[in-house]
C-alpha cells in the first residue's frame, strides 16, 4: 500500500528507523534516570564523556535498528521476522558485558572479542566509569558506521524489489 502512495520510497523506512531510534534512547534515559535515583554515580565523565556517549548510542542503535529492518524485509511473516532477530538478542550475553573478555576460556574469547557489543560496552564504560577506552572506541565507530551503511543498503534494495 505504501508503494502507491504519493511519498517518497524511502520516508517508510527511514521513518520507521527515526522511530525505532528515538524509542531506543529515550529507553535507555529512563534505565539510566533510574539507575542514577538508585545510587550510580559516574567517577569523573565529563560532559563531553556523557554526550559521547549519548553520540555513540544513537549511532550504535541506528546501526541495529538498520540490520533489524533489513531482518524484518526478508521474513515472510511476523513471527519469522521477531525470531530473526534472536541473534541481535544473544549478541550482549556473549560479550564483555558480564565478565571481562580476558577471563573467559580460550575457546570462547574469540567470539566475544570480534563482535559488535563487546568494543562498544568497553567503550561506554570508558566514558562513564572511567576506564581505559583503548582501540574500543574506534572499532566501535567502524562497527556502527559499517552496520549502518550495511543495512541501510540491505533494507532499501529490499523494499525497493517489486515482488514478482
Amino acid at each position: 500500500r505504501f508503494r502507491t502512495m504519493a511519498i517518497h520510497r524511502g520516508s517508510v523506512l527511514v521513518g520507521h528507523v527515526v522511530g525505532s531510534v528515538l524509542q531506543c534512547v529515550m529507553s535507555v534515559l529512563l534505565v539510566g534516570a533510574v539507575a542514577v535515583a538508585i545510587g550510580f554515580r559516574s567517577t569523573g565523565a565529563t560532559a563531553l564523556e556523557w554526550a559521547a556517549a549519548l553520540g555513540l548510542l544513537v549511532l550504535f542503535a541506528t546501526a541495529l535498528t538498520w540490520i533489524a529492518v533489513g531482518m524484518g524485509l526478508v521474513s515472510p511473516n511476523a513471527e519469522a521476522a521477531s525470531n530473526n532477530a534472536l541473534p541481535l538478542i544473544v549478541l550482549p550475553l556473549l560479550s564483555s558485558a558480564f565478565i571481562p573478555v580476558d577471563t573467559m576460556p580460550g575457546w570462547f574469547r574469540p567470539i566475544a572479542e570480534y563482535q559488535p557489543f563487546t568494543p562498544a560496552i568497553e567503550t561506554f564504560r570508558g566514558l562513564l566509569l572511567g576506564t581505559e577506552i583503548g582501540h574500543n572506541g574506534w572499532l566501535t565507530l567502524a562497527w556502527s558506521l559499517g552496520l549502518t551503511i550495511l543495512g541501510y543498503l540491505w533494507s532499501t534494495s529490499t523494499f525497493h524489489h517489486d515482488p514478482k
